[in-house]
This record gives structure tokens, C-alpha cells and sequence, in this order.
């Protein structure tokens, strides 16, 4: 029987409507894993564990009740409140007002707030997240940044820990957030047997080799839609501004001001996007060396594209193959090179 002692602290799940219940549940067993681990390793009934309670609003709308509880009979002391992801997209997201205003209340009393994904909307309706560097889903980002303008989003990082608010990224970043928290509460040993029995990574990931090309094209500028659908069908192969401009039938500087307000890249950055998003099609399916894909999607220069594709898809074309390629390769020449 765990003690009042043994109980390091307690993480409440919150329960909101539409949310993943993979992530309630998949974190509660993750947490309990943790634990056992803990007593296995422990030699007394004090070995520390991680308490988790679900809580949810009450039928009437009017409380915000515990559901679940892995200690019950004990009185709650939230130390951790999680906002999992939600299954539909933001702009679908229902208002909570009553679960703000709780979540906020319980920042007061003591509680962290960590939010996974999409659960970072809900966060940022408090106001806590105000001035703070927080994350989200990559593909949310720009929404998160221009509904809550005091917020810097870094869509980059899985986890960003700002002390009393920890936001994680990707919709199954809740094991990134679970572990971060098992590690602070139980330390690492703890936390990297936890991530070996789970055959996961542990935390230090980022979410930039996962980032897909979102191109931004609901704007209404019918002349940048123009040039964004040839660029696209011709695989940006030509991207020189006088051409481009002329395309859209704007004065060079008139059309790059257009451009960058539409879509949020100056042309040339838009056209390495797209340059990049096909060589990781052909990293990902294709046995193609590093130098033919470099030459299929535009580059002469393969240290130039090696350069680019590291700085947009954060890892070098050959770690990126190994990592997501889908199709058993040859060694190639970074490989062999690395290879002592």
C-alpha cells in the first residue's frame, strides 16, 4: 500500500470534450509503468510514485469533478495539470470558458500547466501563456501565433519547460511530456527504463524532420495563387524574381511585397520549401544517391543543398534516409565516410 510519502506528486488529466483518449490513457499507464518501476527499484514503502486523477466538467457544466483516481481516498494536490491533444482542429474546438477559468485557478494554487498539441489553445485562453515561448502541433502554429499574438511559438521543439508552463508539440508528443515529467519527479534512471520498456525515444526530440510544407494559399491574392500553382507544377527549378513578377503581372518590388504578406516566405525561401519537400519524397521512396537528388529538384551544387535541406528538415539528407526511408538502401557516400 503506497503511503502519503511515497506520493512525489499528482498529475491531473484533464477531460474536455473531443480530446485524445489515447493520451488520458496512454499517460496514465505511462505514469503507473514509471511507478512500478520505482517500487521495483525501491527498498521501502516510501519509494516515490506518481499519483494521476482524471478530472472532467459535471454534467451541469457548473464543476469541474475527478473521475479517475489512482489514490483514492487521499485529498488531491494537483501538482500537474495535462491538456492532452484534441481530435479535431482548433478552429472546431468548442469554447471552454468554465475550464480556463479552472485551469487558471489551480495555476494559483500551485499547479504547472502542460499542455500536448492542439491542448495548447485551451492553455493560451487563460492569458498564462502570455510573453512565454511555448509549442504546439507544427501544423497549428501559425494559428496558435495569430489567435494569441503575446505568445512566441516555436513549432521546432517538442517540449518547451518554462517552469510552471510546459507546452509539448505533436499529437503523440504526450509520451515527450510524460517522460519529461517522470524524469523530473523520479529522475532519469527511472525515466530512461520507463522509455525502454515503452520502445520509445526519450525526450530531446525535435519536430522540425517531421514539419511538412504547409503553403499557405487562402489568402485571396489571386496573381501570388498564380505563381504559387506554377512554382509547385514546375518544382521551383525556376524561381528568378523578374520572371516571377513578370508571371503575376506586378513590378518586382510590388510583387515581392505581395508575396512574403501571402504566404510568410520571400520567393526564394517558398521555392527551397518546395525544392526540399521533393527531395524528402525521393530520401523517403526512392534508392537515388545524394547527388542525383540534389540534381532532380535543382540543385548543380550538392554542398549548397546539403546546407538548405539540413537548415529545413533538421537532419542531413543521409540521416534523414535512414530515418524515415522507406526503402532498403545501398550504403551511401556520407555513410561509408562516417563509418570508422
Amino acid at each position: 500500500m503506497d503511503t502519503d510519502d511515497s506520493i512525489c506528486t499528482e498529475v491531473a488529466i484533464l477531460c474536455y470534450p473531443d480530446c485524445q483518449l489515447a493520451a488520458v490513457y496512454g499517460l496514465t499507464d505511462l505514469f503507473r509503468i514509471a511507478g512500478e518501476i520505482s517500487r521495483d527499484r525501491g527498498d521501502d514503502e516510501a519509494t516515490p510514485i506518481i499519483r494521476v486523477s482524471h478530472w472532467q466538467l459535471d454534467a451541469a457544466g457548473a464543476d469541474v469533478v475527478c473521475t479517475f483516481d489512482s489514490h483514492p481516498g487521499r485529498p488531491h494536490r494537483l501538482g500537474h495539470i495535462v491538456i492532452p491533444p484534441s481530435l479535431i482542429v482548433p478552429s472546431r474546438m468548442q469554447p471552454m470558458q468554465a475550464l480556463a477559468a479552472w485551469l487558471t485557478a489551480q495555476h494559483g494554487k500551485g499547479s504547472r500547466l502542460c499542455s500536448v498539441c492542439a491542448g495548447a489553445f485551451l492553455a493560451a485562453d487563460t492569458g498564462l501563456l502570455d510573453g512565454r515561448d511555448v509549442t504546439t502541433h507544427w501544423a497549428f502554429a501559425a494559428e496558435l501565433a495569430e489567435r494569441y499574438p503575446k505568445l512566441r511559438v516555436d513549432a521546432d521543439r517538442m517540449v518547451i519547460d518554462d517552469g510552471d508552463i510546459v507546452t509539448a508539440g505533436g499529437i503523440l508528443a504526450w509520451t515527450d511530456l510524460g517522460l519529461t515529467l517522470v524524469a523530473q519527479q523520479l529522475g532519469p534512471s527511472i525515466m530512461l527504463d520507463t522509455a525502454r520498456f515503452l520502445l520509445t525515444d526519450p525526450p530531446g526530440r525535435l519536430q522540425q524532420p517531421f514539419i511538412g510544407f504547409v503553403q499557405r494559399r487562402d489568402h485571396g491574392d489571386e496573381a501570388i495563387l498564380k505563381v504559387q500553382n506554377w512554382l509547385q507544377a514546375t518544382g521551383a527549378r525556376d524561381h528568378a524574381i523578374e520572371a516571377l513578377a513578370g508571371r503575376a503581372g506586378l513590378g518586382e518590388r510590388t510583387f515581392q511585397r505581395r508575396f512574403h504578406k501571402a504566404t510568410g516566405l520571400r520567393p526564394t525561401e517558398y521555392a527551397q520549401h518546395i525544392r526540399v519537400a521533393k527531395a524528402r519524397e525521393l530520401l523517403e521512396t526512392s534508392r537515388k544517391s545524394i547527388e542525383q537528388i540534389a540534381w532532380d529538384v535543382g540543385y548543380g551544387d550538392v554542398s549548397a543543398f546539403r546546407r538548405i535541406f539540413q537548415r529545413l528538415a533538421g537532419l542531413a539528407p543521409a540521416d534523414y534516409r535512414r530515418r524515415f526511408g522507406t526503402v532498403l538502401q545501398e550504403p551511401d557516400d556520407e555513410a561509408v565516410a562516417a563509418t570508422p
